[in-house]
């Protein structure tokens, strides 16, 4: 065929296939390790590709086509440097190097590599019944948004237990997968029996406007492992997200805590109640709060005066209302009386709903019975104590 002076040669699609472009036999490509290789100790840098008749360090034997034997060299270079890539069939006679590849930033799992690690301190205050959780920073988060990175903050559960209840969390830091949040978040109404059965569960989660949340991995850490008093630090690799127990028993659940004062004033000669706050509360709304407040009462009120009644707090379940009461009354006439303490969810409309509630007298028991005690025992001096609520008041009327 002649072509015109100016004109390209065409060629049609069938013509193009039939054209041998086969190039041969395809050698891996080579990593720039096998440039620069390391040479072992007392080995001859021409060891390598001597020609000599010398025994080379036999490699695996392997069943294979003649087409395959001119890539032996490379074998054994590979084999006498050390250089990545070797086949499945090469790794029995390299197994036998002691030299191991140690990530730099020293995680020392799979999943550490994927999800990240945390680092945060836990305090338990005895005296004060509190936890301190303290949340330093994460590190090699794994990411979750399109950019790269992630909006990643952390949240607190205590199990077994009501996880609205008991939640707590830390501001959202956005884009970074190495966040340093450095906020403490405390529980109240931690009591010595909460330190041996209960955990401390740890998420890290990644935060998003326009979807569900993501959660990103874990940790859990048994409360019995903290001495009191004792700040304990914790780097922990971050797990993936372990199935809660279903099966816990129904017994240990709890209505919520709440925090009172007694104190019997000499000068005023009368009882001072006071009501600091509530902690872990039963949600009671369908939006997974209550709006809670509290009622006392000094019984056998025959008078019908002794109700006192607290603020109402929204949307909470850990309120802090910080309000006292006062009953006047002969010091004398306290081991007749019983204090009767509720907490309610107000609402709009209907009838308010029963949360917990707790009696403190001289016919109570433990803790309860204690606290009454050491406030008749002790003139003048202001008295805390935690106390669990429970779902049954006896004597109460469970409407408001």
């Amino acid at each position: 065929m002649t072509l015109r002076k100016g004109e390209k040669m065409t060629i049609s699609i069938q013509e193009h296939m039939a054209i041998d472009v086969c190039p041969g036999p395809i050698k891996p490509i080579k990593q720039i390790s096998d440039y620069f290789p390391r040479f072992p100790r007392g080995l001859p840098a021409a060891v390598g590709r001597s020609s000599s008749g010398a025994p080379r360090p036999a490699p695996s034997q392997t069943s294979g086509s003649p087409s395959e034997h001119p890539r032996d060299d490379e074998e054994d270079v590979d084999q006498l440097f050390g250089a990545h890539g070797a086949t499945p069939a090469e790794q029995p006679a390299r197994s036998q190097a002691p030299e191991e590849l140690v990530d730099p930033e020293g995680y020392e799992s799979d999943d550490c590599t994927a999800l990240g690690t945390l680092d945060f301190s836990l305090l338990y205050d005895q005296e004060n019944n509190a936890l301190h959780c303290t949340i330093n920073k994460a590190k090699g988060l794994k990411p979750m948004d399109h950019n790269g990175l992630a909006d990643p903050y952390v949240k607190l559960h205590l199990l077994p237990g009501a996880s609205k209840a008991n939640k707590l969390r830390t501001k959202t830091l956005r884009n970074t997968l190495n966040p340093t949040w450095n906020e403490t978040l405390t529980y109240y109404g931690i009591t010595d029996e909460d330190m041996i059965r209960k955990t401390l569960r740890i998420s890290v989660c990644d935060e998003d406007k326009f979807r569900h949340n993501e959660f990103i991995g874990e940790t859990r850490i048994p409360l019995k492992k903290l001495k009191p008093n004792q700040t304990k630090n914790f780097n922990i690799c971050l797990e993936k997200q372990l199935p809660i127990d279903k099966t816990e028993d129904k017994s240990l659940e709890e209505r919520g805590r709440i925090l009172i004062s007694l104190k019997y004033s000499s000068q005023k000669q009368g009882l001072q109640v006071g009501i600091m706050r509530c902690a872990h509360l039963a949600a009671m709304d369908a939006n997974g709060y209550s709006d809670p407040y509290v009622k006392i009462y000094l019984k056998p009120d025959e008078d019908k005066k002794s109700k006192h009644k607290t603020a109402v707090k929204k949307k909470t379940l850990n309120p802090e209302f910080n309000e006292e009461f006062f009953y006047e009354i002969k010091h004398g006439d306290l081991a007749k009386k019983t204090l009767e303490v509720t907490v309610w969810d107000y609402d709009i409309g209907k009838s308010n709903d029963f949360i917990g509630g707790v009696v403190l007298g001289i016919n109570a028991k433990g803790e309860r019975l204690k606290h009454w005690f050491d406030c008749l025992k002790n003139k003048d001096k202001k008295i805390e104590r935690w106390h669990t609520l429970t779902n049954e008041l006896p004597g109460a009327v469970l409407s408001d």
